[in-house]
């Protein structure tokens, strides 16, 4: 997509430059193609928003055709480690991972009093205006719920497909975000994490979560960011050949579950510096699936 002409354009890529350039003032130099592989990811061309970096994906012939029948992961078997035993998964938590472009979503949101006005201005000055990561801060901005859309990624990183989730806001059409799920793993773990990446311009934000089970087969998943190479929350940035990355102190809880009359719900909470900013809770419904003939 093409920046706005004139000079609000330029005044949009300085602040995007300066983001940029804060980021790797308080982070490290890596070489994400070779000793930190376990952070290559898809990140966004100049000018670049929402969705587009699927579009370059697609010219090369790496997206398959949406199904309503895609998921966010292949097998939950594949997140099978040393700490996790999928097996024990409750079935319906494990179908919504296999199929979960055909699951309806009905969303509620909360932000905490001393959050919500740091929320409300990244999503005014980059989440809409880059269709990314635009988590809604009125309560009322869900009350239809999102739309939800996955296309399978051949993954040129890992060779081992990946899922695209475009996640849409039914009462204005407005991207909340666009990410990249796969399987992978942090240094010094020998147990498969969840890896979900979120493209942006000359970088990216890629978060690591570590699988847990619940007693009553749920599914806990948990980013900590103690130290850099633990699961939790990185932004990469590029400047010409060269990469950097910072750890940052944000944790987030996602906890996957059957209620008690059989609905599967989500409860997720993001905490930043540790305190509570914002706590999500979805309802999950499947919907139908058309038959194939």
């Amino acid at each position: 997509m093409a920046r706005l002409s004139g000079s609000p354009g330029r005044a949009w890529s300085a602040v995007d430059l300066a983001t940029r350039w804060w980021w790797r003032l308080w982070g490290r130099p890596i070489d994400p193609y070779g000793d930190e592989r376990w952070l290559a990811g898809p990140h966004q061309d100049r000018g670049g928003t929402g969705d587009d970096w699927l579009e370059d994906f697609a010219g090369q012939g790496l997206v398959r055709p949406a199904d309503a029948g895609d998921g966010l992961l292949p097998d939950p078997g594949l997140l099978a480690g040393p700490e996790f035993d999928p097996a024990a998964l409750h079935p319906s938590v494990a179908d919504f991972y296999r199929h979960a472009a055909s699951y309806r979503m009905d969303v509620w949101s909360q932000w905490s009093r001393l959050a919500a006005p740091v929320g409300a201005a990244i999503t005014l000055l980059f989440g809409r205006r880059l269709r990314q990561l635009a988590l809604p801060v009125e309560p009322l901005a869900v009350s239809r719920g999102l739309t939800s859309t996955i296309r399978i990624v051949d993954d040129p990183d890992t060779a081992r497909p990946g899922a695209a989730w475009l996640r849409t806001l039914v009462s204005d059409g407005s991207t909340v975000f666009s990410g990249f799920y796969r399987v992978g793993q942090v240094p010094g773990s020998d147990q498969p994490h969840v890896w979900v990446t979120f493209p942006l311009e000359q970088g990216n934000l890629q978060v690591f979560l570590r699988p847990e089970l619940g007693e009553d087969g749920s599914l806990w998943l948990v980013s900590r960011s103690h130290q850099f190479g633990d699961d939790g929350a990185y932004v990469t940035v590029r400047f010409g050949d060269r990469w950097w990355a910072a750890n940052l102190a944000i944790h987030e809880r996602f906890h996957v579950y059957v209620d008690e009359v059989g609905t599967l719900r989500t409860d997720h909470t993001l905490k930043v510096l540790g305190l509570a900013a914002l706590r999500l809770h979805y309802r999950l419904v499947p919907d139908p699936r058309p038959s194939i003939t």
